[in-house]
């Protein structure tokens, strides 16, 4: 097992250089000694972590075009990444604008999340590749029209799910299928930390900077407030959805592969808004619980505003898997795996100190997940986080806040992963303004 993890590694983003290359799925053909044009849209937060992953793969990229609707960005994202963003490269405000180019061959996207999806099936209708952070939409049916759009264009889609593509995360993956800790049922998926109170937000004149209008985008409009822009987007129904998608799906998500399972029939969540009183309109304290079909289960303890758990060696985020034999400790700097008397049986580090609560959450992972795209590209190798899985992982975060928010235990058709309930079915979709709304 550690040759074929040294193995792994030798083959990651920072040995790209000697790897040859096809071009078979592109829309454009490119010549053997040509670079992949990429552009880059939503400029703030997560997107520097995706240009910080980008510079391992100079000799294969060009830069070609930035968008945002925040004016201020363009020359900071270009004085930050000076070493691989060209002083003259195109700046666009309007992303349907930037999608016109058709020398584009892929783009990234990490704007907020009510402009994931959308994003994404534009990107795709217009012959591009897309990498789409999570969650990969705002809602489930915007899942659905992308795993369309995706099948309908042939274009590769990799969502952010990075840790996929973490050679530890694979390793014990497959150590837990091959049974180590016997027959894995539970898993307990965990994020805390220390966020502030958002205040109550006062409205005010939209800023010169900023582009209200395309910022909410697909979005139904809203009247702009000081306390929105440009993170606590996360915590308003309108635009984020909440702390279960913005950093518990990343667990969920591997608890899915490491237990085996798909789609929940059973969902129930508690918590609320208890830590102050402001404009958050999530949960700052929320406990979910998922069911499968195949008598397996998954928790999810998220805690927003208090992280001092006082666990040794805990980094803020984690997955325990729980087997008939034993049990599984996972985070983004690894794993380790105990027998059922408590005694250490294998482990293994990332080699890397991962920070699990920033708001970039910038580390090796992404050159791992964009490595995998980029090969993806140009060898058709397969996808580590394709949308028909991340569908399934983010469909899990929305059926819990659903449950949260009607207050009710929800039963799940687990084939098509819609609840039984009208008032959750009510939830399935949202309204758009009409300018925006997807074209499937």
């Amino acid at each position: 097992m550690k040759n074929s993890r040294r193995d792994f590694i030798k083959t990651s983003a920072l040995g790209l250089a000697g790897v040859t290359f096809s071009a078979k799925s592109y829309s454009r053909i490119l010549g053997a000694n040509e670079r992949i044009n990429l552009a880059h849209a939503g400029l703030n937060s997560r997107m520097g972590a995706h240009l910080s992953a980008s510079r391992s793969f100079k000799n294969i990229l060009n830069h070609v075009a930035l968008c945002d609707v925040d004016k201020r960005t363009f020359a900071k994202t270009k004085k930050r990444f000076s070493d691989i963003i060209p002083a003259d490269i195109k700046e666009f405000e309007d992303i349907r604008k930037m999608l016109e180019n058709k020398d584009i061959d892929a783009i990234t996207v990490a704007s907020p999340d009510h402009w994931h999806a959308p994003m994404g099936i534009m990107a795709m209708q217009a012959g591009k590749h897309v990498y789409l952070e999570k969650p990969c939409c705002h809602n489930p049916q915007e899942g659905e029209w992308l795993i369309e759009t995706q099948k309908k264009s042939g274009k590769k889609l990799q969502i952010g799910n990075q840790q996929r593509s973490a050679p530890t995360s694979i390793e014990v993956v497959k150590l837990i299928h091959e049974g180590i800790i016997g027959n894995a049922y539970y898993a307990k998926t965990i994020y805390e930390n220390n966020r502030g109170s958002i205040g109550v937000g006062k409205t005010v004149p939209v800023p010169e900077w900023l582009n209200w209008d395309l910022y909410q985008g697909p979005a139904p409009r809203r009247e702009f407030k000081d306390n929105i822009v440009h993170y606590n987007w996360h915590w308003f129904w309108n635009w984020g959805t909440g702390e279960i998608s913005n950093n518990g799906l990343h667990e969920m998500d591997f608890a899915r592969l490491a237990l085996g399972v798909s789609i929940p029939n059973q969902v129930s969540s508690a918590g609320g808004r208890f830590a102050f009183d402001d404009d958050w309109e999530f949960f700052d304290t929320q406990l979910a619980t998922f069911n499968f079909p195949e008598n397996k289960m998954i928790d999810w303890e998220g805690r927003s505003c208090n992280g001092n758990s006082g666990f040794k060696g805990f980094h803020g985020r984690g997955t325990q898997v729980f087997g008939t034999e034993g049990c599984a400790f996972v985070d983004r700097g690894g794993y380790k795996i105990y027998n059922k008397a408590g005694d250490l049986i294998k482990e293994a580090k990332e080699g890397q100190e991962v920070d699990g609560t920033d708001t970039t959450g910038i580390s090796g992972l992404d050159q791992y997940h964009f490595k995998n795209f980029f090969d993806a590209i140009r060898l058709d190798t397969p996808l580590n986080s394709p949308i028909a899985e991340a569908h399934k992982s983010t469909l899990l975060c929305h059926l819990g806040n659903m449950a949260q928010k009607l207050g009710k235990t929800l039963k799940v058709d687990s084939q098509t992963g819609k609840p039984e309930d009208k008032e959750a079915q009510k939830m399935w979709g949202r309204e758009y303004d009409k300018e925006f709304k997807p074209k499937v």
